[in-house]
């Protein structure tokens, strides 16, 4: 009896030893696989994160490139409204300075006709006055003949030179000095001499009082 005893408890004792093995080793198992689940999920958290910020980082630069061009495309957008400006006034001075030149020439021409409108109308009210002598009178008619001469002789003066290819031209003579203003940006010598002539000859004056200038 004493035997069966002995043996029945090294039976439970090496049953209660399996019974342990087998529980610590299913507790090894799931703490195993628990861990490998965790190191999973946290794997899989950091490779999400890290795609978010490789996102993140690629927007902030995409934003940044976006910005720069939108800046660019306002700088030359500002720079291209600078040079419209630019152009515009440009065009705007050159169509002003063409006006004044032309208003020039047209208002000179218009002086210079009412300058011997009225000379010849005072030489004409002292011929016409009865109070005047015949000298005064003989006088009044000559220098009425002169400026209807010098009239004439500027006229096809202006004319002559015009159809020599000049654009225009305005001329101002006195006793003293014969004045040519020449519309254009610069004579050639040839030029100043082809014009000098041809005022010489028709108002029959020397070439040493004819100043010839351009505008």
């Amino acid at each position: 009896m004493k035997i069966l005893k002995r043996n029945q408890l090294v039976i439970l004792v090496i049953s209660l030893m399996l019974v342990t093995a087998g529980y610590l080793n299913f507790t090894s198992t799931n703490n195993n696989e628990a861990n490998k689940d965790i190191v999973a999920e946290l794997g899989d958290a950091t490779l999400v994160s890290s795609n978010n910020i490789e996102k993140e980082e690629e927007n902030i630069v995409e934003n940044k490139e976006e910005d720069y061009e939108k800046e660019e495309e306002k700088e030359e957008d500002i720079a291209t409204q600078e040079t419209d400006n630019i152009n515009e006034q440009e065009e705007g001075e050159k169509i002003v300075e063409t006006v004044q030149e032309d208003t020039y020439f047209t208002t000179s021409k218009l002086e210079r006709e009412n300058i011997y409108s009225q000379m010849l109308e005072t030489y004409q009210e002292i011929y016409n006055n009865t109070n005047s002598s015949s000298e005064q009178k003989e006088a009044a008619i000559q220098e009425i003949a002169k400026i209807n001469k010098t009239r004439n002789a500027i006229m096809i003066a202006e004319n002559l030179v015009i159809a020599k290819g000049f654009e225009d031209i305005v001329i101002f003579a006195n006793s003293n000095s014969v004045s040519v203003i020449i519309k254009a940006e610069k004579l050639e010598p040839e030029q100043i001499a082809q014009i000098q002539n041809i005022v010489s000859r028709e108002l029959e004056v020397g070439a040493e009082i004819i100043n010839i200038s351009t505008k």
